[in-house]
Formats: structure tokens, C-alpha cells, sequence
């Protein structure tokens, strides 16, 4: 093994093949399918497809995905992954790369391409991305190829198959973080995958076979921004202020690192405040690694492993031997991101009603015949039309602005299990409001959030209460008691 692979070994943990073909040894180029992790840098599987190209002696050819026909697709979402596209374009814009950014109009096509494309490679290399669409999708892709095909896991810093179950709370996925973690913080991705590496250039009269019909090169993408008029997408949900890409990923993370992270954990559930870091969406679209923050946030904090705590307690505070408001973002971006990454690499029917905790089903379904107060229809929910003001103005951040405030998430989804006719139905306008409008939607991670709002991942709470059973009761009232809301309500009041 030549010194070069060695700099940009994967992890065999984050390896899957998806069929039982090998190599093509008369491939022309290692192809990248890139369709989850949306970075040039702190990336898995690009690590591993650079691997592949000198091992073979074979240029890289990468094909950026984003596809169409799927519910909930708006422009909303569309624009935030083109943002990032853009900026590959110009990143991967390099000696022995050949980027295409292929955008669907049409839903299939990009299947298609990545078939006929797949035909004249060594090997592919792919994203292993635990939602149940995206894995029924790449397997069915890979089972008409007669290359190998491998999907990489590049989700978070505890590789998705380091476990072997689904875990049914915090705590106990805390303490076996704790038990597990340590040996994985020594195997990071590339922060710079090409740094070190020279990879093969493809002949002047092979150029033409790298074509990819219909996609955007670094050339046509910076020369003309896709439209998104002839996309089949709900064109109603606009494109918020958010901009998409690294280099706008980055800029979150490092104003949060240099200034909130200090009382993160004294203001983080205060919506005047608004002291979360704002990652979540460029997390959910792969501009962003949690490797990349885990170790800015080390080096800030000027950590070394040899001040983790011997002790598996399961505690979110005082494991890491970090200060009190890093340990508390560390809890939120690995345990919690990484507890619903667990569920939905695990489980199909992560987004069911019936994949909820027994007990929590039982208690909600002993109640469902119970009167409420107030009954809204989804169109309401929608319109920010509750008699709650508190919760129009967090229904109206999230039209507005793609995002919801931590801490009143839970409220929000409390609220609207209390104000449907079935936790069922409840939980199909969470699931509805949240994929159509948060960026982060349709996340592993936000699917936590909103099944925690119906008993997954928490426990039996006292005392029995109509509509709730023993499910965690919220109110508006002790929300605003509790934390500060009076300039939030001023913001995202009815105007």
C-alpha cells in the first residue's frame, strides 16, 4: 500500500457493498455518486472514492444528485442544494476530477444517468444515508450495475453500524456512546481529501465519455443558475434568507463557536435570545460535517482524548471534561443528532405511529376519544391560525424562515397532538408542516424531535391527564414563564 492510501484510509465500519460484483479492472475513472454528504471536504465517502482512484491509477469522476418528484420537493429546498452545488462546482473544479451537478426535471432521470455512467467505471462509490428512501433507492441502483458499488457512511462521528440495536432513550445511547466513542475520535475523515494526493488526469480523447447529458459542469454552473420554474416542485414554498453551501455552513459554525457556544447552555431554550448554533439544515445536507465541528470545537476548548472520564454513566454533563456549554452542544449534535440516525438505520418504520414505545402508544390511544378543547384542521396549523398566540408565531418562523426554534419545537408538537381529533392524525400534520417547510426536514434527526413530542425516547409522566395519558404535558403558559419570549412574539406575532 502505497503511503498515499494510507492518508485516506476509511474505516471498514463505514463500508457497505451493495451488490456482489467487484472492481472493473477495464474501468475508465472511479465514480462518486454524491447524494447526501454535498461537501468536497470532511467527507467519507469522498475519501474513500480518492482511495480508489490510485489504487487504480484512475481519474474521479463525481455526480451530484438532486432529484425531483418527491413529496414535500419545493423550491425551498431545491435552492439551499443548489447553493451548495455551485460551490462544489468550484471546489471540485481540479486536475483529475469531473464534476457534474445533474438536477432532475423529470423524476428518474437521475437513476438513469448514474446507470449509464456506472457502465464505463471501475467502481462506484456512494452516500449511506440511513432514511429508508434513500437506501431503497441506491440498493436498487446498485443491483442493476456489474461494478461494485460501496456506500460510505460519512453521517456522524459514531459510524451507524458501530451499534447493533435501537436504543430507547437518551441515557442508555449516551452510555453507550460513552463505552464505544473513544476509539472512533481517532478515525476522522480528510479535511482536505486532494492535499497530499495527485490523482491520474484523464486523456484529451477520453474526455468526451466523462459527458453526463443534461448536467451542469463547473463551467455551466457558474454560468447560468438553474431555474427552477420547470422542476416539477411546490414552487408556493419559497426560498428563505438561508443560503446553502460550505462556505455559508462554515460561516454559521465559526460566528457560533466565536460567541454563543460560551452560554450556549444558559440560553440555548430562550427564544429572544436565539443562542442555537443554526447547523441543523446545512448538517441535514451534508455541507457541513459533525466531524468538522467536533474538532473546531476541541481545538477551541483545547481538548485532548485523554480528558474523556473513564466512567459510562450515561450523564450529559462531565463525560467529555469539557466546559459546561460544550458539553451541552456536544449532547445535542451527538447524542441526539446520532440517536435518530441510529433509529432510522435500523427501522423502516421510524416515521409509523406504531414504531412509538407500547407504552406510549397505549396511553395515547386510551385517550383518543377524549374532548378537546379546541380541534384544528391541518389548513389552520398551516396558517398560523390557533387562538395560541405563542404557537402562530413559532408556525410562522417556520414558513418564514425554514426553522423553528429548538425549544419551542417541543411546544409546537405538543400543542398540535392537544388540538387533533387522533394522535395519529397529530402526527401526520408534524410530520406534514415540518418536511414542507423546516430546511431540516425529513432528517433522521428531526424525526426524533417529533416522536418525542408522542413518548419515543422519554418516559411515563405523572399526573394522567386528558388528551396526553402520561405522555410529557406542555402549555404555552409555563413555556413563557419559563423562558423569555416577549421580543420573539414581537417578531413573529400576527402583524
Amino acid at each position: 500500500m502505497s503511503s498515499q492510501e494510507r492518508t485516506i484510509a476509511v474505516p471498514p465500519v463505514r463500508i457497505r457493498q451493495l451488490n456482489g460484483a467487484v472492481p472493473n479492472a477495464d474501468g475508465r475513472f472511479v465514480f462518486y455518486w454524491m447524494n447526501a454528504f454535498r461537501r468536497a471536504e470532511w467527507n467519507f465517502s469522498l475519501d474513500r472514492a480518492v482511495h480508489w482512484c490510485l489504487k487504480l491509477n484512475r481519474p474521479l469522476v463525481v455526480v451530484e444528485t438532486l432529484s425531483c418528484g418527491q413529496r414535500w420537493d419545493s423550491d425551498r429546498h431545491h435552492r439551499f442544494v443548489i447553493d451548495g452545488m455551485a460551490e462544489n462546482a468550484r471546489r471540485l473544479d481540479r486536475p483529475g476530477v469531473a464534476y457534474y451537478a445533474l438536477i432532475e426535471t423529470a423524476q428518474g432521470l437521475a437513476e438513469q444517468a448514474v446507470v449509464a455512467l456506472a457502465r464505463t467505471a471501475c467502481v462506484v462509490v456512494t452516500d449511506d444515508f440511513p432514511l429508508r428512501e434513500h437506501r431503497v433507492r441506491i440498493a436498487a441502483v446498485a443491483g442493476r450495475l456489474g461494478v461494485l458499488v460501496e456506500a460510505v457512511d460519512s453521517n456522524g462521528v459514531l459510524p451507524l453500524r458501530a451499534a447493533d440495536r435501537i436504543f430507547p432513550t437518551a441515557f442508555s445511547f449516551r452510555r453507550f456512546l460513552q463505552r464505544t466513542l473513544r476509539d472512533h475520535l481517532l478515525e476522522f475523515p480528510q479535511a482536505d481529501p486532494f492535499k497530499t494526493v495527485r490523482l491520474p488526469s484523464c486523456a484529451p480523447n477520453q474526455a468526451n465519455e466523462f459527458d453526463v447529458p443534461g448536467a451542469f459542469t463547473p463551467t455551466t454552473l457558474r454560468a447560468e443558475q438553474p431555474t427552477l420554474a420547470a422542476i416539477p416542485l411546490d414552487h408556493a414554498v419559497m426560498p428563505v434568507g438561508t443560503k446553502g453551501g460550505i462556505k455559508a455552513a462554515k460561516g454559521a459554525w465559526r460566528r457560533f463557536l466565536a460567541g454563543k457556544v460560551k452560554e450556549y447552555a444558559a440560553r440555548r431554550n430562550h427564544p429572544d435570545d436565539d443562542a442555537t448554533s443554526g447547523l441543523s439544515p446545512y448538517l441535514h445536507f451534508g455541507h457541513i460535517s459533525a466531524h468538522e465541528v467536533f474538532a473546531e470545537l476541541s481545538a477551541a476548548e483545547n481538548w485532548n482524548p485523554g480528558q474523556l472520564s473513564p466512567r459510562a454513566s450515561g450523564s450529559a454533563e462531565g463525560w467529555w471534561g469539557m466546559s459546561p456549554s460544550a458539553e451541552a452542544f456536544l449532547d445535542e449534535l451527538i447524542t441526539w443528532r446520532e440517536l435518530g440516525y441510529n433509529m432510522c438505520a435500523f427501522s423502516d418504520d421510524y416515521d409509523s405511529f406504531d414504531s412509538l414505545p407500547d407504552w406510549a402508544k397505549q396511553t395515547l390511544e386510551k385517550h383518543t376519544a377524549d374532548a378537546r378543547d379546541y380541534v384544528y384542521t391541518l389548513e389552520q396549523f398551516e396558517k398560523a391560525r390557533t387562538h395560541d398566540p405563542l404557537w402562530n408565531a413559532a408556525q410562522r418562523q417556520l414558513v418564514r424562515e425554514g426553522r423553528l426554534h429548538n425549544y419551542l419545537r417541543m411546544l409546537w408538537g405538543k400543542k398540535i397532538l392537544q388540538w387533533t381529533s387522533t394522535p395519529r392524525k397529530a402526527l401526520a400534520v408534524m410530520i406534514h408542516l415540518n418536511n414542507k417547510y423546516a430546511l431540516d426536514g425529513r432528517d433522521p434527526n428531526s424525526y426524533s424531535g417529533i416522536f418525542w413530542v408522542l413518548g419515543r425516547y422519554d418516559r411515563a409522566w405523572g399526573p394522567e391527564r386528558p388528551v396526553f395519558g402520561t405522555v410529557r404535558y406542555m402549555c404555552s403558559r409555563n413555556t413563557a414563564r419559563k423562558v423569555r419570549v416577549k421580543e420573539y412574539l414581537r417578531k413573529f406575532g400576527d402583524k
